[in-house]
Formats: structure tokens, sequence, C-alpha cells
């Protein structure tokens, strides 16, 4: 990946990061789901105690600007007795994809989950997204057809915690 520098995110990046998230978010049909901001992203990662996490992809050449990105963060496996990494989003724009910066970022976490002795690296995907699917199947990845996710948001999150709901 001669053109391209695998790093963390630093602060001076929010806005851009940001901005790549607007773009996955308009791609997975949910930009009208996206309400973070430059502030919400300053205080996850950089504010005391982050437990979210980003490496991003600088692309050194013609442009020089953040070329993708992955947002994670730790996990645990009780049949593991160990932490791993969830892998909450992978995105490289689409002008910058056939480089290698896919795989370049998923080997930063994978380097990261053996160094740490963590004992795997996981993520969700589309079942639509074709492309994606079959970039990950080549990397090794397995489907895990076997689970059913799960999600608890809004009024059904707060009856649930026993609040009041939301306005």
């Amino acid at each position: 990946m001669p053109d391209g520098l695998i790093r963390p995110v630093r602060p001076d990046d929010i806005v851009e990061l940001l901005e790549m998230v607007r773009e996955l978010a308009a791609y997975e049909q949910a930009a009208d789901q996206l309400i973070a901001t430059p502030q919400s992203y300053q205080q996850l990662f950089f504010g005391n105690n982050p437990a979210v996490f980003a490496v991003v992809v600088e692309h050194r050449g013609p442009g020089h600007r953040l070329a993708g990105f992955a947002i994670y963060f730790r996990n645990f496996s009780t049949w593991l007795g160990k932490h791993g990494i969830y892998l909450e989003d992978l995105y490289v724009r689409p002008q910058y994809r056939g480089h290698g910066y896919g795989k370049s970022l998923l080997a930063q976490l994978a380097k990261e989950c053996i160094s740490n002795g963590y004992g795997r690296l996981e993520w969700w995907v589309l079942d639509w997204n074709e492309p994606a699917l079959g970039f990950y199947r080549s990397l090794g990845a397995e489907p895990m057809s076997d689970w059913t996710v799960h999600r608890i948001t809004g009024n059904a999150l707060s009856d649930l915690a026993g609040y009041q709901r939301e306005p």
C-alpha cells in the first residue's frame, strides 16, 4: 500500500471522518438516521476514557485526503474468556477502492487483536451488500448465519429501562 498510511484518527480528522460516515449512511440507505456531530465524535474518540476507536487511511497521492476508516470497540466472548474487537463500520471512499485500503484496515485490527491476545474480530454486513460480502469471504471471513441480530432503541429502550418515553 505505497500511496496510503494507516494511522489512528486524530482530532483534526473528525470533520472529514464524519463526512465519510455520511457517505456510508447514504450508501446503506440510512442517511436519515445519522445524528452524530463533530462534537459527539470529539468526545467519543478523545474525551475521558474513550471506549470507541478509529483508524483511518491517509491517502498520500493526489488529493492527499482521508480515503477510508474503520471504527471499532472492544467486546467480550464468554466462551473464549477473552476480549475481541467489534468492527462497527469499515468504509473506503469509492475513488480509493482497489488500492488495498479495506484489507489494510482490517489487517490493522487483526494485528491489534493478536498483539492484545484478543480472541476474534467480528462485524455485521447488510445482507444485500454483495460487494462487501464477497470481499469479506475473500479474506476468510465466515458468515454467522445461525445468529439473529436484535436491537432495542427509542421508546422501546426507554420502556425497558422503566423511564418516561421520549417526546
